[in-house]
């Protein structure tokens, strides 16, 4: 027999054992849980529910689901065991009363680094590490105190993203006779992102509109959401874990790594020109930045139990670096172009918040957050995206780390939990003509918010695990939007009409536009009055 052909029998037989394993151990664990889960669709030997989803994207094809079958719902994707929430009154018993049991993370082979998930707040499972990470950002980096601090830094982050946005209308020579131009305005909210982290955590602006770094970093920050997001078959079926069949794992750490190359240059040019001294870089004063406090804790330890607290390595420094730009960026860069989306496809919506901000801020003067409160359409606005494209239209998938029973039905132990906060913010039991994009409905006295409890409304999440960063993105999210939309008025290029915009999705780990979004800005004069 010819070596060729020994190879090829040891693989045949290699592949009938992990079908049979695949066949019979999820049958056997369904057989013994069936009576106990969640209703869901019936499943199929092997593959479980996966040909039964439709061509949708996952957040919409599951909301399919879930019409027929229940608000809690059993998927068996291969042999993965997965619970989907797809509305507020099971989100509300979920985390008001088995926070601490389903608080634990699904980690999938994209996420799956070669350092495992050290430094990492996202995917760290709920223990005293990741405690160690939330307390570290809920009061050092997103503590009242220390925004306000930075008020002037973010205005001024948003003043430049202004500025480019002008200087790029304007700068095309090669067309000739042409005085503004389309841009992408979902780059320059990245830029403005991008460069507010930076100062967040460095002090200083990282980019600028032509900056190779940041186009770097933009690349492969994007493709490391957008693969994290991918179905994957080795997470449906553990033996191909090893062969990698779709190469999403070594093409997610292959851009993983080269982000690092380019977050870990920021910060040894930042490590290079500072002297920590308690807040001060050499001779002049600025506030300690997330930085500051990240190299103090590495070098003290937390005082109770240094060696498992402390940072080991600037690896993992980097790690949380990483992190933060890219869930800072990406989030904050999607819900402001669907927002822009939003409102140019509704053109008196756009009118109507426009009149708002001109008619607040006086003449030849410039948005601020001060202003914040007295703009009540503008926050509408911001909800209103939230609400129909939330960043991430299933949260960080949660996992039980222990079993427990929820709602009469039992949840075991590793069961991947889906809270799809995308079905749940277009309920029609909840909301009214829950697909039109309608502000309105958030000006109501005593209406949701967005801070975790008020379980119609969580893009945020809720809970232990809720994202640490709302009282930033809180801040942030009105003042872009609004410096923009009272800086300039928007015109769709070539004469494209609102009804005729592409609004489809793009499905990574964030809720992306499918197409860019192009338009053309040109800078707001006010009417002189006579």
């Amino acid at each position: 027999m010819e070596s060729s052909e020994v190879a090829g029998l040891i693989l045949g037989l290699l592949l009938l054992w992990v079908s049979c394993v695949l066949a019979t151990k999820p049958r056997r664990h369904r057989s013994e849980k069936l009576g106990q889960f969640p209703p869901g669709p019936r499943w199929w030997p092997v593959v479980g529910n996966i040909f039964q989803l439709s061509w949708a994207p996952p957040h919409e094809s599951f909301a399919i689901l879930s019409r027929k079958h229940g608000p809690i719902m059993t998927l068996w994707l291969g042999s993965m065991s997965t619970v989907v929430i797809s509305s507020n009154n099971v989100a509300r018993d979920m985390f008001k009363n088995h926070d601490v049991e389903l608080a634990g993370r699904k980690i999938y082979e994209a996420m799956k680094g070669d350092y495992g998930n050290e430094g990492s707040l996202i995917t760290a499972q709920y223990g005293p590490h990741w405690r160690m990470l939330r307390r570290l950002c809920t009061t050092e980096f997103f503590v009242t105190s220390r925004l306000d601090a930075m008020r002037g830094v973010r205005g001024a982050c948003i003043d430049r993203m202004v500025q480019f946005i002008e200087d790029a209308s304007t700068s095309d020579k090669s067309d000739i006779g042409a005085h503004v131009k389309s841009i992408d305005v979902g780059r320059f909210f990245f830029l403005m992102a991008f460069n507010l982290i930076g100062n967040l955590m460095f002090s200083k602006d990282l980019l600028d509109p032509k900056s190779e770094r940041g186009a770097g970093f933009f690349y492969h920050a994007g493709k490391v959401m957008e693969m994290a997001g991918k179905p994957n078959m080795a997470d449906f079926f553990p033996a191909l874990r090893w062969l990698d069949p779709q190469g999403i794992r070594k093409n997610t750490q292959f851009h993983v790594e080269k982000a690092f190359e380019i977050a870990g240059e920021f910060i040894k040019e930042r490590m290079e020109s500072m002297t920590i001294i308690d807040g001060y870089d050499g001779d002049t004063e600025r506030t300690k930045d997330f930085l500051d406090v990240l190299l103090q804790y590495d070098s003290q330890g937390d005082g109770v139990d240094e060696e498992a607290y402390r940072f080991s390595s600037p690896r993992t420094i980097n790690v949380i670096v990483f992190e933060m730009f890219t869930a800072g960026t990406d989030t904050t860069t999607s819900t402001l172009e669907w927002a822009m989306a939003e409102l140019l496809n509704n053109p008196k919506t756009l009118k109507k918040v426009q009149a708002e901000l001109r008619s607040t801020i006086s003449s030849g003067k410039k948005l601020e957050e001060k202003h914040i409160e007295n703009l009540p359409y503008l926050r509408a606005v911001i909800k209103e995206t939230l609400r129909l494209h939330p960043p991430l239209p299933f949260l960080v998938p949660h996992m039980a780390m222990d079993s427990c029973e929820m709602l009469g039905y039992r949840i075991p132990k590793d069961t991947q939990i889906l809270v799809n906060v995308w079905a749940i913010g277009r309920d029609p039991k909840t909301w009214e003509d829950p697909l039109i994009f309608k502000p309105e409905r958030f000006l109501m006295p005593n209406m949701v918010d967005y801070k975790g409890h008020h379980f119609e409304f969580i893009p945020f999440g809720a809970g232990r695990r809720m994202c640490p960063a709302v009282p930033l993105v809180s801040r942030v999210l009105p003042l872009a939007l609004g410096s923009l939309l009272h800086s300039f008025d928007w015109v769709l290029p070539d004469g494209l009409k609102p009804e005729n915009m592409d609004m489809a999705e793009r499905m990574g780990i964030t809720l992306r536009k499918s197409v860019p979004l192009k338009v053309i800005p040109i800078p707001y004069k006010e009417p002189v009055r006579g």
